[in-house]
């Protein structure tokens, strides 16, 4: 214990310290972390032992990502989003559904071990992006304003999206879905999901606000204390509402949402406490991920699979998108740059072990698959991600010097 301890310490804060200047490279972030894992785990060196089941890994995930939610979007540009709804609306109603049927018909193609069904419940675990993977892209101030809250906006809202809808599918694939009527059912998770979800976010984020108005008028918070209100907050919301049988993710997004429009003032500092804790959070998923899952996963892979992954990544991400984008005042690279920007990781990771616990038949190829899209995700996103939004950036100046 106390030797992974140390290590993970001691790696936590050589990575704090050099955070910018490795922000600056392709090498950042998640890339560095799961790298880390891997090497140190069990397949590397051997030097961490991490004893952590499929229910602790989901744990750490859903934590990291309610956090990650709730920050997002409390740091939204609301204003921007007035002026460019259409995007993430466009991505989310049309984009997500396409993703989803393109990546069963490649499942149907490539997957003969799996049935229909779990084909289906595989499309909806990688369909969701990654709001944490993706953050380099939408805090940076060199990609267009539009494009960055389009895609904070859907990645903070897919994932709760397709948790009814993993549900239903798993439902179906069960012994419990082989007859009588589903409907109700099917309506029933997604009223859930999405109603909690928001009645949660914005009824808790509410009262909080207005708690710690009336406790700062009256001097009753110390600082100390006061750096722990928002991540407190996020996983109270996420919590409650998955306690109540909706979507805790939707909830934290909306609750961000709700915060960052009311206390526009006072949000930046709390958000620079709640960051350092959910980046502090992120990392270890990620170790953990890169010790205890990728060289484990990664030994059974066909090609099939890694197709499959790759496909997920590239064709069945970028065509829906820039097909649901259409006729929106957009350049063509643009699109592509949002079609490409759609990181797998958190949420993939919390559904893989959802589904892991269900004890599908085709289950290890399911899983197989997830861990094969997220590995070459943080792969392929990390290293293309500065690169990408500098290019962007140019091709923008050019086209602005242009029309002056």
């Amino acid at each position: 214990m106390y030797q992974n301890l140390a290590i993970l310490a001691a790696f936590t804060f050589l990575y704090s310290i050099t955070s910018a200047g490795l922000g600056r490279t392709p090498v950042n972030g998640a890339l560095v972390f799961m790298g880390f894992g891997a090497a140190m785990g069990p397949l590397g060196l051997g030097l961490l032992h991490l004893d952590i089941d499929a229910e602790g890994l989901r744990t750490m995930a859903e934590l990291t990502l309610a956090l990650v939610l709730f920050t997002d979007a409390a740091g939204s540009h609301l204003r921007e989003l007035q002026h460019s709804y259409r995007i993430p609306l466009r991505l989310l109603g049309i984009g997500l559904p396409l993703t989803i049927g393109l990546g069963y018909a490649a499942g149907w193609l490539l997957l003969d071990g799996l049935g229909w069904m779990e084909i289906a419940i595989l499309a909806v675990m990688l369909a969701p992006t990654d709001a944490a993977l993706g953050k380099a892209v939408v805090t940076n101030p060199s990609v267009p304003g539009p494009i960055r809250e389009g895609l904070n906006l859907e990645s903070g809202l897919n994932d709760g999206i397709c948790v009814p809808i993993l549900f239903v599918f798993l439902f179906l694939a069960s012994e419990a879905g082989a007859g009588g009527d589903t409907s109700a059912l099917v309506i029933k998770l997604v009223a859930e999901a999405i109603g909690f979800g928001v009645a949660v976010g914005v009824g808790m984020t509410w009262l909080a606000v207005m708690l710690l108005r009336a406790v700062n008028s009256r001097g009753w918070m110390t600082d100390s204390w006061e750096q722990i209100t928002l991540p407190t907050l996020a996983v109270a919301c996420f919590g409650l509402t998955q306690w109540l049988g909706g979507s805790g993710f939707i909830a934290c997004f909306v609750g961000g949402l709700v915060f960052g429009a009311m206390e526009q003032e006072g949000t930046h500092a709390r958000l620079l406490e709640a960051e350092g804790v959910g980046d502090t959070m992120a990392l270890l998923t990620w170790v953990v991920f890169g010790a205890a899952v990728v060289g484990q996963g990664l030994d059974s892979l066909t090609w099939q699979v890694v197709l499959y992954a790759f496909l997920s990544l590239t064709v069945i991400r970028m065509l829906p998108v820039f097909l649901s984008l259409s006729g929106l005042p957009m350049a063509a690279t643009e699109k592509l740059f949002v079609g490409w920007f759609g990181p797998r990781g958190l949420a993939s990771i919390v559904f893989g072990v959802i589904v892991l616990e269900d004890k599908l038949p085709g289950g290890g190829t399911i899983i197989d698959a997830t861990v094969a899209t997220i590995v070459l995700s943080v792969l392929l996103h990390g290293l293309s991600a500065n690169p990408l939004v500098g290019a962007l950036a140019s091709k923008m100046k050019a086209v602005a010097a242009t029309r002056h």
